[in-house]
């Protein structure tokens, strides 16, 4: 739907419209989960508020094997474009003029990362800074060739949430600590480095 409210008339998808029909529709959403969470009896609000915070507690077989199946359709979308986003760092219209086309790019990538991560929100609900952290430090350690940052984001992503959540499984034993806590505890002090490290370069671009 957002996709569909950023396009144009003449079908070009415009970046600013679609992030602004991405926080149009996120409020929209919001809405509808607090309408759940007023009708919720106790124990549909417990579960509701363990799955906004975030965590693996309720994996099963079954889910990882219909999460994993679309979610490696909407890497593989991504990974199939990483020349073509490589193109893309030189600018749009540079990109075009080596033989890139802009928007069925925008839309397959645009496509894929959704796809992505609906699932992956529909199974553990919202752990926030995994997509943040882990290809920011890749880019940093191991620049910005996207053949390369695409796999190593997938496998670092795994390896840190793997890894936060087993801290929030021992971490407060017997209790177990929401994963996406524990991932905002990490991310938010990153971003805010990340901010103050690149003022400069966004001040002056």
């Amino acid at each position: 739907m957002a996709w569909k409210l950023s396009q144009s008339s003449e079908g070009r998808i415009l970046v600013a419209t679609l992030l602004l029909a991405g926080i149009a529709l996120n409020s929209f959403a919001g809405a509808g989960i607090g309408l759940m969470t007023f009708v919720a009896d106790e124990q549909q609000l417990r579960s509701l508020t363990f799955w906004m915070l975030g965590g693996l507690g309720g994996a099963t077989w079954k889910l990882l094997m219909v999460t994993g199946m679309f979610g490696a359709i909407g890497v593989f979308l991504q990974i199939r474009k990483a020349h073509a986003l490589n193109l893309m760092t030189f600018g749009e219209s540079d990109a075009y003029h080596m033989g890139v086309e802009i928007e069925s790019l925008k839309r397959q990538v645009i496509f894929g990362a959704t796809l992505s991560v609906a699932v992956a929100v529909a199974a553990s609900g919202g752990i926030g800074f995994i997509g943040l952290v882990v290809p920011h430090l890749l880019r940093m350690f191991g620049g910005a060739e996207h053949r390369f940052l695409m796999w190593a984001s997938a496998m670092g992503g795994s390896i840190l949430l793997i890894t936060a959540d087993l801290i929030a499984r021992t971490a407060v034993a017997p209790a177990e600590l929401p994963v996406g806590i524990l991932t905002a505890l990490i991310g938010a002090p990153f971003l805010t480095w990340l901010l103050l490290r690149n003022k400069e370069k966004v001040l002056y671009a």
